[in-house]
């Protein structure tokens, strides 16, 4: 698989099979990742990898977390990931994303029950077989987080290129005095995300959705 073609395969997939990843094949994906650049070669990055018993506990202890409204009442994110304040086009974007996964799994407007299972599901890393999760040292600044990015992408494309799919996943942020204690992080880390790793599931209906990319007209401009 060239470059270009681990790339524009790549997607957020929301429905794994349950086929195990061999650990030599994780390694081998997070030592490419890790060539990712950083100013001044950092190299921010830090990566819990969960499997087994390991990651059906946390699984566990975070699906009973988002069923209770106490414990979301009393969880928040220690970052924003999103605006608080939506705006064109952005909210656009958004809810075609969100509209369209429901449209094709049934789920209504006013379905909030399957709503929230459905969003529950992150929790269950979509039944992938390794769940990542995701940390930086706190007393890093804004440069380091941008940083991260290439290196959370380059495990994308490297999985892709594997014939492995992936999905990058901010939903665990909120929760994260229930998974820095459970992987075992030290108190200077924080949270960045989570991500599933494993083989997709052809025939999952969620995993058809494709999502629309702007084209290069729409956010670049050309100053000749």
């Amino acid at each position: 698989m060239t470059a270009d073609e681990a790339i524009t395969s790549r997607r957020s997939i929301r429905r794994f099979l349950p086929t195990p990843v061999p650990r030599p094949v994780i390694e081998d994906i997070l030592q490419v990742a890790a060539q990712a650049p950083s100013g001044s070669n950092v190299q921010p990055w830090k990566v819990y990898v969960l499997t087994g018993e390991p990651l059906a506990t946390l699984c566990g202890k975070l699906v009973a977390a988002h069923d209770d409204p106490q414990a979301r009442a009393e969880h928040q994110a220690e970052y924003a990931y999103y605006p608080t304040d939506w705006f064109p086009p952005y909210i656009e974007r958004r809810r075609a994303t969100g509209w369209g996964l429901y449209g094709l799994l049934g789920i209504g407007k006013a379905d909030r029950e399957r709503m929230h299972q459905q969003h529950g599901r992150n929790y269950l890393f979509f039944d992938a077989p390794v769940g990542l999760i995701f940390t930086i040292d706190r007393r890093m600044e804004q440069g380091s987080w941008l940083d991260y990015g290439m290196f959370l992408q380059n495990i994308m494309i490297a999985a892709r290129a594997r014939g492995l799919d992936t999905c990058p996943q901010a939903a665990f942020i909120e929760w994260h005095r229930l998974i820095l204690p459970h992987v075992g992080a030290p108190a200077n880390e924080a949270l960045v995300c989570g991500m599933a790793l494993g083989h997709a599931d052809p025939a999952a209906i969620e995993n058809s959705l494709r999502t629309a990319r702007e084209p290069v007209a729409g956010f670049t401009r050309f100053l000749d």
